[in-house]
């Protein structure tokens, strides 16, 4: 694994210090790193804040939290919103019939959150407004307020929702609202 580290630093001249820290910090972040952050009780009041929220406004909302990156995507230096784009993809968040979807992913090995809004969304809400949620989130988490972080944030996204996508009485949970772990 070290050998790995050194030739990604190689890899990355100028960056060096900063990729060998932050494959460091991946590689030692565990599975139970999340479990301990996010233990059922946890991610069931995460999925009522988002079952709740939903009842609020016409858009679907996912939260993943992720402990770290693969060695391969580090060794391509992919940062935490390139693998929220891939992650909106495979968990079909875009597949729904107003494009309302919203991801709220949590790489917690660089404590970084991105939100991903599907093109109905995105085109209505400015990218400074999913910017400070972010930035808020990832305050809370530095004070290890986990739920907090992840209650409020849901919170702040079912507020720009609500303006831009109200609820309808005939709306279907097209993206479930429990909370995945990768």
């Amino acid at each position: 694994m070290v050998a790995v580290a050194v030739l990604a630093a190689a890899a990355h001249p100028g960056d060096g210090k900063n990729m060998m820290t932050r494959i460091l910090r991946h590689l030692l972040t565990e599975q139970w790193a999340v479990r301990r952050q996010f233990p059922a009780a946890v991610l069931t009041s995460i999925e009522q804040a988002i079952q709740q929220s939903e009842m609020r406004h016409g858009g679907e909302v996912c939260f993943v939290v992720e402990a770290a990156l693969s060695t391969s995507a580090l060794l391509k230096n992919q940062s935490a919103r390139e693998r929220a784009l891939e992650v909106f993809s495979q968990l079909h968040i875009w597949d729904t019939e107003h494009n309302n979807g919203v991801l709220i992913y949590l790489l917690l090995a660089d404590r970084d959150v991105e939100i991903i809004a599907d093109r109905g969304i995105h085109n209505q809400v400015n990218p400074t407004e999913w910017e400070n949620i972010c930035r808020t989130m990832e305050a809370s988490f530095q004070q290890q307020q986990f739920a907090t972080g992840i209650t409020d944030g849901i919170e702040r996204i079912t507020t720009l929702l609500q303006r831009h996508f109200p609820a309808r009485p005939d709306e279907k949970n097209a993206v479930a609202d429990r909370p995945v772990i990768l």
